[in-house]
């Protein structure tokens, strides 16, 4: 697999019901992102509402995806699961349709510790056989990867990346220290920190407002790969905006960045905005504030 970097969106995956894909808004929405000028597409993450969704509408996603994207993009599907056999299924679902890799993030539910984490992770990448991208989200795994952990783990091959989602740039920037391949793929989550991570080092984002503002995530990180400061520092404060209107509101975590992202889409006319529970949909007020937003950008 070719090295992957730039903007990975963590696609939301649209909705008609808990059981129903919104297929016209899926065609809409991945003809925008790669119209956008993204470099991959991430499917059945946290943004995608993965472990939510029912196993037999993630295999359906999964295979829409790779078929329209046509290998046009990367394509990497989550494969996490409470259950290690559900996500080797994932896995090889995910390579008879044509993914490039899978991201793997400590399994939820159960408390372990590193050392079977450890043995999760190896087992699980020995019987799979598409490239491994590790995510460590720990907000939401309750488990964070440590740096020891992740420096045995990344001289195995088969791993070719890190999504890390921890919030903690002192974390990311020891992570930054151990890359020791060229091939070695360091991408970073929450896009309040995209510009200071690329500067760092980083070799691109998947954040989840590229879902809705593709060219924006993609001109950051071109502007940050050319050192162009003055640049980067614009399109991050047109980030945090985005953050601070979209993201925030009553909800809890999850469901105020997802139910945000996805009602915006909506409001774009890209998909519909139904969130899966157990996540909350879109209060009133925040999505008059939305709407508001969205017709004054454009």
């Amino acid at each position: 697999m070719n090295y992957i970097k730039g903007i990975i969106p963590p696609m939301v995956t649209p909705l008609l019901d808990e059981d129903t894909l919104d297929l016209a808004g899926l065609n809409n929405l991945i003809n925008h992102l790669i119209e956008g000028r993204v470099d991959g597409l991430f499917i059945l993450g946290t943004t995608g509402e993965g472990p939510s969704l029912n196993y037999s509408l993630r295999n359906e996603l999964i295979e829409r995806v790779c078929k329209q994207v046509d290998n046009r993009v990367p394509v990497l599907v989550g494969i996490t699961d409470s259950s290690f056999r559900e996500s080797v299924n994932l896995a090889n679902k995910s390579q008879k349709l044509g993914a490039q890799a899978v991201v793997i993030a400590p399994p939820y539910y159960f408390n372990i510790d590193q050392s079977e984490l450890n043995s999760y992770f190896n087992k699980l990448i020995d019987e799979i056989s598409l490239p491994v991208f590790l995510y460590n989200q720990p907000s939401l795994t309750k488990i964070n990867i440590k740096l020891e952990l992740l420096e045995e783990l990344v001289d195995r091959p088969e791993v070719v990346g890190f999504k890390d989602s921890s919030a903690d740039v002192i974390y990311f920037n020891k992570v930054n220290r151990l890359k020791n391949r060229t091939n070695f793929s360091l991408l970073v989550g929450p896009e309040e920190l995209l510009m200071e991570t690329l500067l760092m080092g980083a070799d691109g984002g998947i954040p989840g407002g590229a879902n809705m503002f593709p060219d924006l995530y993609v001109n950051l990180y071109k502007a940050a790969n050319n050192k162009d400061v003055e640049s980067a520092l614009r399109l991050h404060n047109e980030i945090m905006k985005i953050s601070s209107v979209i993201y925030s509101g009553s909800d809890y975590g999850s469901s105020s960045v997802i139910n945000g992202i996805k009602y915006a889409l909506h409001c774009l006319g890209i998909c519909n905005d139904y969130i899966a529970k157990p996540l909350n949909k879109i209060s009133t007020e925040k999505a008059t504030r939305i709407k508001k937003f969205i017709k004054e950008k454009y």
